[in-house]
């Protein structure tokens, strides 16, 4: 990348703000180039109305680095949608870290430590990793450089705050999911969940073209077809997956003939997120609250035809003969 020189003229900045001004490129011949300034900024969800705030923090960062003489702007990052307790999720933030290692960038500036990251483990040791490669990270609200003498003490206390109020949230997030399994609500996944879609009264309604495909399955199924067969039969008849791909796997027809939700039933919290901070989620064998409700909503699959085809995965796991008059 070309360097940008000018005339070495020392500039006041604003207090508090971190070790910006003029970067000696060649001690002998006196000459300087300006710190190159990136910027992170991040909404914490993808929905309509954080648009505004993510264009707004976008231009806001655009105009603040162009405000200090001695900066040079080199690029500015931004994640919508993206789950601050995890880098990994986050693209932008990753290339943007990539090209610090690799020398492109000499300062980070973004909103505050929970803009950054909510793990304190991710938060100390991605500014330690970046300051061993000289470059500095500048955290506005907090008023905080990672080049501070103190800064490792105060950004560690801070950010077990800023974690500490990711554990609160998701806490709320539990506490409201289970009062709507109390009352009945039944949640579904509706853009990957073959034959419902979500009603005009929020509950599930039948999509009859989809469920024609779920009613094939039982009856592939209690024809004497495996897994596999049946996957391989729908992909030779051109019919897709829930999330719209040519070819079944094993998996998901499993999950189809086993899911009681296609018979109207409802079994709500079969998974719990294990930790705030990871969002794994867990299945639920007994840590958390399971509420079983029946007829919850209109079945494709009669309550009778769902009981055959789960007895008759049973006999298959032990291999015994098939029933006489099984279809």
């Amino acid at each position: 990348m070309s360097q940008y020189k000018h005339n070495p003229v020392i500039t006041v900045v604003h207090p508090g703000l971190p070790n910006s001004g003029l970067i000696p490129a060649n001690s002998e011949m006196g000459a300087f180039v300006k710190k190159r300034v990136a910027a992170y900024a991040r909404v914490s969800t993808s929905l309509d109305e954080q648009e505004n705030s993510f264009l707004s923090q976008v231009s806001y960062y655009m105009n603040y680095i162009k405000e200090h003489p001695n900066w040079q702007l080199y690029a500015i990052y931004a994640d919508r949608g993206c789950s601050g307790t995890s880098y990994k999720k986050r693209p932008q933030f990753n290339k943007m870290i990539a090209a610090a290692k690799a020398g492109e960038i000499d300062l980070i500036i973004t909103k505050s430590i929970s803009r950054f990251a909510r793990n304190t483990l991710d938060s100390l040791n991605i500014t330690r990793d970046l300051k061993t490669h000289g470059v500095e990270v500048f955290f506005e609200r907090e008023r905080i450089s990672s080049f501070d003498s103190k800064a490792e003490l105060i950004f560690g206390v801070l950010a077990s705050v800023a974690q500490e109020e990711s554990r609160t949230i998701s806490k709320n997030v539990r506490w409201s999911k289970e009062r709507s399994l109390e009352a009945g609500k039944v949640f579904l996944p509706y853009d990957r969940f073959l034959g419902y879609k979500k009603g005009e009264n929020g509950y599930p309604e039948i999509v009859e073209e989809e469920a024609r495909i779920i009613r094939k399955i039982y009856q592939y199924f209690l024809d004497g077809d495996s897994y596999q067969k049946i996957a391989d039969r729908l992909y030779e008849e051109g019919i897709l997956t829930p999330t719209r791909r040519p070819i079944w796997s094993v998996r998901s027809i499993k999950s189809i003939l086993t899911n009681e939700k296609y018979k109207g039933d409802a079994r709500l919290g079969k998974t719990y997120i294990e930790d705030c901070i990871t969002k794994k989620a867990k299945t639920n064998r007994g840590e958390r609250k399971q509420i079983y409700i029946t007829d919850s909503h209109d079945a494709i699959i009669s309550p009778e035809i769902f009981d055959r085809v789960q007895k008759e995965i049973e006999r298959r796991k032990r291999k015994k003969p098939a029933p006489v008059g099984l279809p």
